[in-house]
């Protein structure tokens, strides 16, 4: 089964913050002897190479500018669309007598070539097919108003198609968040290195397509960054021969691992019951699943395979965690007398472990506060679960995603999956990684289940804990992404992955 890449799967696997963007762009400079202004004609053209593929001849062009380098790209691009003999509209934003010298020299490139500039006094007066947004660069950080919130409000109230220059103007690029109103674009072209914010948050709904232009074979070498983060993808990760290895015909059940999922408190059976359908979709050669006693029934029915053990205390629970080789716990596990008791069994022991849902609500608490730097451990908090270990709420864990799941990791001492638009997995040592599989219809209940016993199966299989996050994560939003492509999205429900998983994890 091919499951159709991600739209962005062309991209780099190195993302970037804004701030090591700029020191990309200094290093192109520096090191290729260039001036600023060759690295901004660099932009303007590959801009318009994009513009030519997507749109073809474009009998008129709007180029909205502003003040900065943006704007001076934008400049670049009107030049060039001018001398292809399009009607060129340019209007700027800011004050365009105190400029850079690159954006001046710019500016006077798109004179020559006969378009004349006005002043955005708010009203877009265009009837044209195609609008640049040259507005704002990386370096935006503070929320957009006055004539530049107009501007933006025209530009996305137009029937026009957008082009963004780098970043759709008023995203952030280091969160992915909003600054108060941004530019929707119908593609982004993005210059030197990729931006984690575009493909985090509300980044993938206001880009578009994508398109990457490094302009300079000398920024990356020579500015030995480390990369802020990596993209990572079920496509990727194939390309990278990172996932599972092919079986041998000589091989029996014990090779595979045994998972024990602990959960189901009162009413929340069906959560234990498919995090232990998952683990043995996703491989594991044994899967148990310690339960309250009266939910034994309804787990064997739904999946045979399981050993299902009822279990009313803590006592009852340590045999079954010394003959496991993962723990999987959390799912339906609720948050009561008999809850605790489970838990304080599962830290208590060495075993590695994946911790979600009420597991994570209870670590949350001061009483249940624990790190796992001797333990091979993944947590795979939603942001509401992510606040409550940080002790923040929930708007502050979206304002910068980035930053909460490296707080995570470190606090926690732990693998951390931070789930979401743009799933991050950050282990303590401040890797990150960014998985671009998954859509909308995830939004549901049990997709996280599921997600629990994928990575759990796949640490019995042999991965430790970072791996086995990065492939759990990719394989899990594939999977769904196959399932949403045959049904829709809307309406998907977390069972419905379960012939997906099993699929995409025979390729190899």
């Amino acid at each position: 089964m091919k499951r159709p890449n991600s739209i962005v799967d062309h991209l780099p696997g190195a993302l970037y913050s804004a701030e090591q963007v700029r020191e990309l762009d200094q290093a192109a400079i520096t090191f290729e002897g260039i001036r600023t202004f060759e690295l901004m004609a660099r932009a303007g053209e590959a801009a318009f190479a994009c513009l030519l593929g997507r749109w073809g001849y474009t009998e008129s062009v709007c180029v909205m500018a502003g003040a900065g380098n943006n704007g001076g790209d934008g400049y670049v691009l009107a030049a060039l669309a001018a001398l292809h003999g399009m009607s060129v509209s340019l209007y700027t934003l800011g004050n365009h007598e105190q400029v850079s010298a690159a954006t001046a020299e710019a500016a006077q490139l798109a004179l020559d070539a006969g378009v004349i500039p006005q002043v955005f006094e708010g009203e877009l007066d265009f009837d044209g097919e195609l609008i640049v947004d040259a507005l704002f660069g990386t370096g935006l950080n503070a929320t957009v108003a006055g004539v530049y919130a107009d501007a933006i409000w025209a530009i996305n109230a137009h029937p026009a198609d957008v082009l963004s220059l780098d970043i759709p103007s008023g995203l952030d690029a280091n969160t992915g968040c909003v600054l108060g109103v941004a530019v929707r674009a119908d593609m982004t072209v993005t210059f030197v290195g990729t931006k984690r914010g575009l493909l985090v948050a509300d980044g993938p709904d206001l880009c578009g397509e994508i398109a990457f232009a490094a302009l300079s074979t000398e920024a990356a070498a020579a500015g030995r960054l480390i990369p802020d983060c990596e993209r990572i993808s079920w496509h990727r990760l194939q390309q990278l021969g990172q996932l599972l290895p092919v079986r041998t015909g000589n091989s029996h059940k014990g090779h595979f691992g045994h998972v024990l999922v602990v959960g189901g408190d009162q009413g929340m059976v069906g959560a234990v019951t498919m995090a232990a359908e998952a683990a043995g979709r996703t491989g594991a050669g044994l899967v148990s699943c310690a339960t309250r006693p009266e939910h034994s029934v309804a787990v064997l029915a739904r999946r045979p395979e399981v050993m299902v053990h009822g279990v009313s205390s803590g006592l009852e629970l340590t045999g079954l965690l010394d003959s496991a080789s993962v723990l999987a716990v959390g799912p339906g596990m609720g948050q009561s007398s008999w809850s605790e008791l489970m838990l304080q069994q599962v830290l208590n022991s060495e075993k590695p472990l994946v911790l979600d849902a009420d597991g994570l609500n209870l670590l949350a608490t001061p009483a249940w506060f624990h790190e796992f730097s001797e333990r091979n451990v993944v947590l795979t908090p939603h942001p509401g679960e992510a606040a409550r270990l940080l002790g923040l709420d929930t708007i502050e864990i979206q304002q910068n995603r980035f930053v909460a799941a490296r707080a995570l990791a470190e606090k926690y001492q732990a693998v951390v999956v931070l789930k979401g638009r743009g799933t991050l997995i950050a282990r303590p040592d401040g890797r990150v990684a960014v998985c671009t599989d998954g859509n909308s219809g995830m939004a549901t209940g049990g997709m996280g289940d599921v997600l629990t016993g994928v990575i759990a199966a796949l640490m019995a299989q042999g991965s430790d804990a970072w791996h086995a996050a990065r492939l759990g994560v990719c394989l899990h939003s594939a999977a769904a992404d196959l399932a949403a492509a045959e049904g829709g999205s809307r309406g998907l429900l977390a069972t419905d992955v379960f012939p997906y998983l099993r699929a995409l994890n025979n390729e190899s």
